[in-house]
């Protein structure tokens, strides 16, 4: 691959903005005011004016921040709510563990295929009409889902979920990078996880809480209504972030050379490829844990719910102490690898201790690998995607296709894996993460070359 961004930018730097780039350099932002605040017709202004006595910059930071926060948080509360249901609808569709986990595997490939459509649509026409149209057809899908009456029609309807909620994720993370710049935009990611992190912590519990009341169904009602609010929200609150003489022009012949270019930059495929084999480590326990906790320890779902918020809640610390304390401290690559490290030494516990190793292990034990491998993903997935996109002024929302197809494309494969093997043992869910976190590292440390980082700030 070239040594040089799809800006001409030297190897392992930003590229540098240029007259034909759609973007012009910015001057330091603070973490709470986008970079676009001083140009309203491009950045959503609240409908109406809060009470508290704040200034126009900091209430539109806010709602930017909330609203992106609420998109970025669908994916999980899609999946994770559905979590502690996925056992009842094993039974309830006469089918086997393996098929069932592929209605996680369907929303997930939609998702990633969704993700290459809608990127380049929303550099050519702007980020709120493709992200509008994506969320009705959500609300659509979803409510479909409720009335899945096989588990092949269940992963059908999920599959069109997926493709119509990948608009929330990769408009998201443009929407990022239209506003911020440089360490700004991590910072900006990881205060992002804070409050995208809270759906992995209550979708379980809310999933949990909703099968004591109703069965598997009602979780897909309940995911209608999340959706449907959402869609009111975005519709009246988020305004649009690129203006027309920045979006690209050209059809689809176009649209493939841009992301060619960006796949042809070595270190741009490097922090995409080391994000995706990250996230397909994180996916495999989502995929795998409903089984590993209840069926193989005997944890209720209520119990499963809470040990899944508790990973959830050291993601979101983990994240916290990267946006406040090490961005703008330590570079970023340093986190990222630290990161990588830690999810590769979780991963090894994880198979010493599921092969018996250590002997018979109980619940605890596997559970504070899990605590770890989770807690770790927060220094890894907001430097990846910052690091990335800081190569890519001129076509964040291809690049952010690209990031989340990877991801979600990888973590697609990965899920089936983890149930290779049946039900009864959790080697097959600590194996897939031993194997795509050492992939993760490599790719870091073979494309990405940190040690060639000629800039002190990232």
């Amino acid at each position: 691959m070239s040594e040089r961004g799809p800006a001409t930018a030297p190897s392992h730097e930003p590229p540098p903005e240029t007259p034909s780039a759609p973007q012009t350099a910015a001057a330091p932002q603070t973490a709470a005011t986008p970079k676009a605040a001083a140009t309203p017709q491009t950045v959503a202004v609240p409908a109406r004016a809060p009470s508290a006595p704040l200034t126009a910059a900091r209430r539109t930071g806010l709602l930017v921040t909330f609203i992106l926060g609420g998109l970025s948080a669908l994916p999980p509360l899609s999946m994770d709510m559905y979590l502690p249901a996925l056992p009842q609808v094993t039974g309830a569709l006469h089918s086997p563990a393996a098929t069932i986990q592929l209605t996680l595997t369907a929303c997930l490939a939609g998702m990633a295929l969704g993700q290459l459509v809608i990127g380049p649509m929303s550099d050519k026409w702007g980020r709120r009409t493709p992200l509008l149209i994506g969320m009705v057809v959500y609300v659509l899908a979803t409510a479909t889902c409720a009335l899945a009456p096989s588990a092949e029609l269940l992963i059908g309807f999920r599959l069109l979920q997926g493709l119509a909620g990948s608009a929330a994720i990769v408009i998201a993370r443009a929407v990022v990078r239209d506003l911020y710049d440089g360490v700004e935009m991590a910072r900006f990611f990881s205060t992002l996880m804070l409050i995208s992190g809270v759906a992995p912590i209550i979708a379980p519990l809310i999933g949990g809480q909703i099968l004591r009341f109703a069965d598997w169904r009602g979780v897909f009602v309940v995911l209608t209504g999340v959706g449907a609010v959402l869609t009111l929200v975005v519709w009246r609150s988020l305004g649009e972030t690129l203006p027309p003489e920045q979006r690209q022009t050209g059809g689809v012949g176009s649209a493939l050379r841009t992301m060619r270019g960006l796949l042809a930059d070595r270190v741009f495929a490097g922090y995409t490829l080391a994000g995706g084999f990250a996230f397909a480590t994180l996916f495999s326990y989502i995929s795998a844990s409903p089984f590993v906790v209840q069926e193989i320890y005997g944890a209720s779902p209520q119990a499963f719910s809470l040990l899944f918020g508790l990973n959830s809640v050291g993601l979101i610390a983990a994240g916290q102490i990267n946006g406040k304390l090490l961005v703008g401290r330590v570079r970023l690559d340093k986190v990222l690898g630290f990161g990588l490290a830690v999810i590769t030494a979780a991963s090894v516990s994880l198979l010493l201790m599921s092969t018996g190793v250590f002997g018979e292990v109980g619940l605890v034990p596997i559970a504070s690998a899990l605590f770890v491998l989770m807690s770790a993903m927060g220094l890894v997935l907001p430097n990846t995607n910052a690091l990335a996109l800081m190569r890519t002024p001129h076509a964040a929302g291809s690049a952010s296709a690209l990031l989340g197809t990877s991801s979600f494309l990888v973590g697609a494969i990965a899920s089936p894996l983890v149930g290779i093997a049946g039900e009864d043992t959790a080697v097959p869910m600590a194996l897939v993460q031993l194997v795509c976190s050492l992939l993760a590292v490599a790719c870091f440390a073979l494309m990405c070359r940190p040690w060639q980082n000629r800039d002190p700030a990232v």
